[in-house]
Formats: structure tokens, C-alpha cells, sequence
């Protein structure tokens, strides 16, 4: 078997036994990246010195027996994590070939741990986007079909994952950032809790939704890369003060018993049979391994896109108004005076859906609209978190669809914000509550594009998901289905 098809877990064992090098594991992605990128436009920085160098110290390290568990393992780490030796984007004109002085704890950790860094991967502008379309460096291409979207706006990093350009990636979500690209895409993506994950040195777009998490081929793999990435950061205010469980203890358990939640808001009437069907199946092998499927509600699930759409750009333009051509980011020509500098640097450096939401943000926060939209926003979110305390007192987790579609073209949506916006509809109410989700490859519709299935536990619930999507994983091979290498040049 071609390594680059390896799931993590599969490669850490044949690299402990050294069946396998570190660097052929490496080489073998770099030039996967070399045969597909050119078309799939996965990566913005491929950084092959820095990761032969690490895979070189990795080899030198399993040698030695005592190499800690991410040893070797090549990863693809989103254009939002600021790394030392590699340019941090974001995505943006704004940040073009911006070297960050410090590493995030995210990519700090992950490099302690062994794992080779095989470059950063494309996104939607500032993570502001549902199909990575938005990016300044072109839109990434759906390795199933690439015409169509990967999703967003972690798309680069489901893609490289997908594509077999790495075996695993890091990704964000502040309104379904990982889970939409990962069942567009056909792999598996987690949300953590709120806060289980430090937020240091990851560009940020709305600070009281935002979350960093894992991209993988398993659920398996999910809970190794959650493992590293987890822990209480004192560089981190909003970071939970408890040491993570150990992840893997809860992969072996059964779901016999278990009661598994279906929010009736979740499966509406509009819900596409290509979504559907597959969701129905994945619910009856539940049933037969044991579970308990139980009817619940959501009530105040109507609300959260307009509730979402209030608060996030809220905080955007907040977070965004340090890109001034001064203190950060792009700077414009010839500069007719100060105000001049302000105004073009950010028309210049911003692209059209940042300015869209920078705007809104602005608006809702004005003196005269602030009672009217932002605190009554905050009271929905509220809500929103309440009905899902309600649910979690009756079941263990449930399962929602993760998408309402399967990926869409390229274009389809750009030019209407609302449909691309409603992109989200089923992934947005788990941040605005901080809860926990996995996302699973469940079905793929017509044969050719993957459907993805939506498991949320409670506060700290990602022991509970990995439970539940492992079990799932042990019983179907959806996440082992893999998209046709595509070819430099096979897009128009």
C-alpha cells in the first residue's frame, strides 16, 4: 500500500517497528503534494527542508526506542496557526509572507511530540467562509470532485487529509469550520469543548467561538491528535484548567445502552434523501449495536444562524481592527496622509466577505443598534446552550446531520453570503453553546461524494464521542473509502 493511505495509527506502528522510515514516509507525501497540489491547491507554504530535517531527527529518535507517540507522523497545519519557521497567512492579501515571532501552542505541542510539518494549508480569508473559496490564494478543489468545493473553512487541511497529502491535519471552527469541510470531504473532524484546546498564537476570528481541533481519517486518530493538542495553556485565559482524560481508554467501549439523541429540528421535512438515507442507515446500525435511539428537541434551534451572524462579526471586527498598515499587516503605497494609510491599507489588504462582516460587526455594536441586536443575540445564545443542557439530562449524545448537502460547486454559492451562510445551519449551534462534535463519513451519495454524520456530546463529552464513532467506525468502512488521486491539470 501507498503510505500517504495510511491512517495515523497504522503508520506509528510500522514506524515503531521500523517496517517504515520516517523520511519515506515523508518523501512519499511530499510528492503526493508534488502530483495533486497544483490542481487541488490544498497548501499555501509546502515546507519540504523543514520537514525532511524533522523526519531526518524523527528517524534518529525511533532508533533510539523512546520517541514520544507523534514521532514521524507528517501533518498539514492550517494558515491560522502562527509557526516560526514558515509565513502565517490566514488566507489574506493582510498577511502575505508575515513571519510570526512566536509558535502557537497548538503547532509547539505537536512538534514535541515528534510530529513532521509538512507545510500550512489553504483557507477561507480569516476563516471567514464555507467553501474556501474566499482565500486570497485561490480556491481549494474537492479531491472527489474538482469542480465542487471542499468545504470551509478549514477546506485545505480536509483536503490534504482526503487527497493523502498528510495523514492528518489541524483545523479550526468557529461556526463549523472542521466538521462542514470534514463530511464534504469524507474524513473525520472534531470540535473539542470550548477551551480544551489553547487558542495561543491561532489567529482569531471570534474569540468566544473559535476552537482548534483535529482532521483525520479516523476516529482513532482523532482521539491520538486530540491527546497532544489538549491541556490546560496558561498563555490562554479561556483555557480549561483540567489535564485531559486518556482519549484511547474510550475507543473499546460498547455503545450497548447508550441513549443517543435525534433533535427533530435536525431532520426537517427539506432534508435531501442524499443526506437523509445515509443518516437513517448509520441509525440503524446504532440500534443493533445496542443503542437506544430517543426522540428530542431543540426549540430554539430556528435562531442560531441570525444569532451567529449577530455575534461573530460582533467580535471580527473587534479582533480585525489591529490590521491597520501600522501595528499589523499589509500597508498601502504612498500613503496621501494618516487617514489615507488606514483606509487603503484595509481596502487593499481585506477581501470582499472580511469587509462584509467587518461591517455587520461595526453596525451591531453602534451605540444606537447595540441593545437591539448584540445583547439581544446573547440572550438567544443563551437559549440555545439551554436547550441542549435540557437534551443532555435525557440522552448520552446525539446525532445530527453535519451538512445539508453534499459539496456544492464552485461559484454556486459565492455570490449569495445567505446560502452560503445556511452551509452551516446544523454546525453552528454547537459553538455558540461550546460543546463538543465529531463529524464521520456515514455514506457517500450516487457513489462519488461523501455524506457526513454529526455526533455532540455535553460539556468535556469528547470521551463519549470517540465511544460512539469508533464504534461506528468498527462496523462500516465509509471512512476507509479514498477519492481517485486527481491529477495536475485535471480541473478547467
Amino acid at each position: 500500500m501507498n503510505p500517504v493511505h495510511l491512517s495515523l495509527t497504522e503508520a506509528a506502528r510500522l514506524l515503531a517497528d521500523r517496517s517504515l522510515s520516517a523520511t519515506e514516509l515523508t518523501r512519499a507525501c511530499l510528492e503526493a503534494i508534488r502530483q495533486q497540489d497544483a490542481t487541488l491547491n490544498a497548501f499555501i507554504t509546502v515546507a519540504e527542508p523543514q520537514a525532511l530535517a524533522a523526519a531526518e531527527q524523527a528517524d534518529q529518535q525511533l532508533a533510539k526506542g523512546d520517541a514520544p507517540p507523534l514521532t514521524g507522523l507528517p501533518l498539514a497545519i492550517k494558515d491560522i496557526f502562527c509557526t516560526t519557521d514558515m509565513p502565517t497567512t490566514c488566507g489574506s492579501r493582510m498577511l502575505k509572507g508575515f513571519l510570526s515571532p512566536y509558535e502557537s501552542t497548538v503547532t509547539r505541542r505537536l512538534r514535541q511530540a515528534g510530529a513532521v510539518l509538512l507545510g500550512k494549508t489553504n483557507m477561507d480569508e480569516f476563516a471567514m467562509g464555507s467553501s474556501t473559496e474566499t482565500s486570497h490564494f485561490g480556491p481549494t478543489r474537492n479531491p472527489w470532485d474538482p469542480e465542487r468545493t471542499p468545504g470551509g473553512s478549514s477546506g485545505g487541511s480536509a483536503v490534504a487529509v482526503a487527497a493523502g497529502l498528510a495523514l492528518g491535519a489541524t483545523g479550526t471552527d468557529t461556526g463549523g469550520s472542521i466538521r462542514q469541510p470534514a463530511a464534504l470531504n469524507g474524513i473525520t473532524g472534531l470540535k473539542p469543548t470550548y477551551g480544551r484546546v489553547s487558542r495561543y498564537g491561532m489567529v482569531a476570528f471570534a474569540s468566544s467561538l473559535d476552537q482548534a481541533g483535529p482532521m483525520t481519517r479516523s476516529v482513532e486518530d482523532a482521539a491520538l491528535l486530540l491527546q497532544t493538542m489538549a491541556g490546560h495553556d496558561p498563555l490562554d485565559a479561556t483555557s480549561i484548567p483540567e489535564d485531559p482524560p486518556r482519549y484511547a481508554d474510550s475507543l473499546e467501549r460498547s455503545v450497548k445502552g447508550l441513549k443517543i439523541g435525534l433533535p427533530k429540528e435536525y431532520f426537517p421535512a427539506e432534508l435531501t434523501d442524499a443526506i437523509r438515507n445515509p443518516l437513517h442507515e448509520a441509525q440503524e446500525l446504532f440500534r443493533r449495536l445496542g443503542a437506544e435511539l430517543v426522540p428530542v428537541s431543540l426549540p430554539h434551534t430556528s435562531y442560531a444562524i441570525q444569532t451567529y451572524y449577530i455575534l461573530a462579526p460582533a467580535e471580527a471586527s473587534s479582533n480585525l481592527a489591529r490590521y491597520d498598515g501600522v501595528k499589523f499587516g499589509y500597508r498601502c503605497q504612498q500613503p496621501r496622509d494618516l487617514a489615507d494609510l488606514y483606509c487603503r491599507s484595509r481596502a487593499e489588504g481585506f477581501g470582499a466577505e472580511v469587509k462584509r462582516r467587518i461591517m455587520l460587526g461595526t453596525y451591531v455594536l453602534s451605540s444606537g443598534y447595540y441593545d437591539a441586536f448584540y445583547r439581544k443575540a446573547q440572550k438567544v445564545r443563551r437559549l440555545i446552550a439551554d436547550d441542549f443542557a435540557a437534551a443532555f439530562r435525557e440522552v448520552d449524545v446525539l446525532l445530527t446531520p453535519t451538512a445539508p448537502d453534499v459539496a456544492f460547486r464552485l461559484g454556486e454559492k459565492t455570490d449569495d453570503p445567505v446560502a452560503m451562510y445556511l452551509s452551516d445551519i446544523f454546525t453552528i449551534n454547537v459553538n455558540l453553546a461550546g460543546l463538543p462534535a465529531l463529524s464521520l463519513p456515514c455514506g457517500l451519495h450516487e457513489g462519488r461524494l461523501p455524506v457526513g454524520m454529526q455526533l455532540i456530546g455535553p460539556p468535556l463529552g469528547e470521551e463519549v464521542l470517540f465511544q460512539t464513532g469508533h464504534a461506528f467506525q468498527r462496523n462500516s468502512d465509509w471512512h476507509r473509502r479514498r477519492p481517485q488521486p486527481v491529477a495536475n491539470g485535471a480541473a478547467s
